[in-house]
């Protein structure tokens, strides 16, 4: 069981452009975000991710206590808060689940991911949203790629290996995340996450 250590010296964030309730409205802007995935835990001898905005500042960060690939771990803000609680369901030992619950404490997932398909090297999976129907696509080509999809096609959110300002590449467990307008980062990250654990980064 993973465990939550909320932080304790919290910098001021100015919140003024970002909805911070993800029970009650998405945290989204109105333009393009960049975020840096460190698949690395801020806890010493612990797994999990780091995702940091453009101004260097923890956004989001995953602090798991267990062996990698634990079978749930959360999703915090930078003041512990959790966002998401995410569960692996092992209905099929080769193809496992991944239901995603809000902090809400509903008992209806947010979102589950299930594999589809594997083509070519790269790994698709289906993210279904109960709520409403919808569904997103999630195309994990490796470690340090993927990309997410709407059910239209259009790409919401895609992660590469980091490059420095010079073009050298950061190791694989670096990535540079891009979010397009007006989608949820929580809801990207925590895909995110579960790509991490699929990959057993985290």
């Amino acid at each position: 069981m993973a465990r939550v250590h909320p932080i304790l010296v919290v910098p001021r964030i100015d919140n003024s452009s970002v909805s911070t309730s993800p029970c009650s409205e998405p945290y989204m802007t109105s333009k393009r975000e960049t975020f840096t995935i460190w698949m690395k835990s801020l806890v010493m001898q612990g797994n999990g991710c780091t995702a940091y905005d453009e101004n260097g500042e923890i956004v989001y960060r995953v602090d798991n206590y267990d062996n990698k690939h634990s079978n749930e771990v959360y999703l915090m803000d930078l003041r512990g808060k959790v966002l998401f609680t995410l569960c692996e369901q092992k209905m099929c030992v080769f193809r496992p689940n991944w239901e995603a619950y809000e902090s809400n404490g509903s008992d209806t997932p947010f979102f589950r991911v299930r594999k589809s398909k594997i083509f070519g090297g790269e790994s698709s999976y289906k993210v279904t949203m109960p709520s409403d129907g919808s569904c997103y696509i999630l195309e994990a080509g490796g470690k340090s790629t993927f990309r997410i999809r709407d059910g239209n096609g259009g790409v919401v959110a895609e992660a590469k290996r980091k490059q420095s300002s010079s073009g050298l590449e950061f190791g694989d467990d670096v990535l540079s995340l891009v979010v397009e307008p007006h989608v949820d980062h929580s809801f990207i990250m925590a895909l995110v996450t579960v790509y991490g654990l699929i990959k057993r980064q985290i």
